[in-house]
């Protein structure tokens, strides 16, 4: 159901805003069948044919994301675009799983730039939101590696560099850490098992876990494809992001939130700690489905 649901929001927010461009990027995106990206070509099209920059294409875009948030608790949604180096639109919107903890929910920035991440993203330039990013938000993206020059953008704000909204931060460097997220720095770690197996453990391979040592990946049998996600870890800890929540988001704006997830396995490493039970207990709650877990050793 929830693409039909997407769909009202979308046919909702053109009929409230009459708007040509918000008209265009929603007819874009349900020829993608929903998949919530724009490439950097489809965006240069938009902004040559509306004659906008990016950065204003993206604060139309964001009410449009916003149309992706499930927010059974808060009923609030937050809409975000993470902007990649060369141009490409990554959307992400806040997610809310009932009847399990806060901590299990999804940011719309997190969401955004996890989108990008798992799309093969290597830069985050831009991230345009809503509404202003709440804390927990703004040390999240201080973990990227492109924080420094990172610029956040708001409907009645442009142009400010996160370091605004995060004064005297602390961060990755501040524990020694060099390579941060988004950096290439692959594991070691057999890739064995069938084809679902694989693509967790390769997910896990690809995380970033640089202060627990825990690396994991997620692989979820949806339909006849798999989708992965992973392991995200912050200097402040909190902001961590799990690899489930990072999967279904990423099902979510590939445009396959209606489809079953019908199996899901979890690699780790045996780092200081596990993210097992959490995900065990979305899984039970979302899906009914026992999670098949695999303990990782380094080559």
């Amino acid at each position: 159901m929830f693409r039909t649901d997407i769909l009202e929001r979308f046919e909702q927010l053109m009929s409230e805003k009459n708007c040509e461009i918000t008209n265009a990027i929603i007819e874009q995106l349900i020829r993608q069948d929903f998949h919530g990206q724009l490439s950097y070509g489809v965006v240069d099209e938009l902004c040559e044919k509306f004659k906008r920059s990016r950065i204003e294409l993206a604060l139309f875009c964001i009410l449009i994301a916003a149309c992706y948030a499930v927010t059974p608790v808060s009923h609030f949604n937050v809409g975000a675009v993470a902007i990649g180096k060369r141009g490409d639109f990554y959307f992400g919107a806040n997610q809310e799983f009932s009847g399990e903890c806060m901590q299990q929910s999804v940011h719309a920035e997190q969401s955004a730039i996890s989108h990008a991440w798992l799309a093969g993203e290597t830069l985050i330039t831009d991230v345009v939101v809503n509404y202003t990013p709440c804390g927990h938000c703004r040390q999240f993206m201080n973990e990227l590696n492109g924080a420094a020059n990172l610029k956040v953008h708001l409907p009645h704000s442009q142009d400010n560099l996160l370091q605004s909204y995060l004064p005297d931060s602390f961060g990755p460097k501040n524990l020694g850490i060099e390579k941060v997220l988004f950096d290439d720095q692959p594991q070691q770690f057999d890739v064995t098992g069938d084809k679902l197996q694989q693509a967790a453990i390769v997910a896990a391979n690809t995380s970033y876990a640089p202060y627990s040592k825990s690396f994991s990946g997620i692989a979820l049998q949806v339909g006849e494809r798999i989708i992965c996600g992973k392991y995200a870890e912050n200097a402040a800890f909190n902001p961590t992001f799990l690899p489930l929540q990072s999967a279904l988001n990423y099902r979510l704006f590939l445009g396959l939130a209606d489809v079953p997830v019908e199996r899901i396995v979890l690699a780790e490493a045996k780092g200081s700690l596990s993210s097992f039970a959490m995900t065990q207990a979305l899984a039970t709650s979302l899906f009914g489905v026992d999670i098949e877990y695999i303990s990782l050793q380094a080559v």
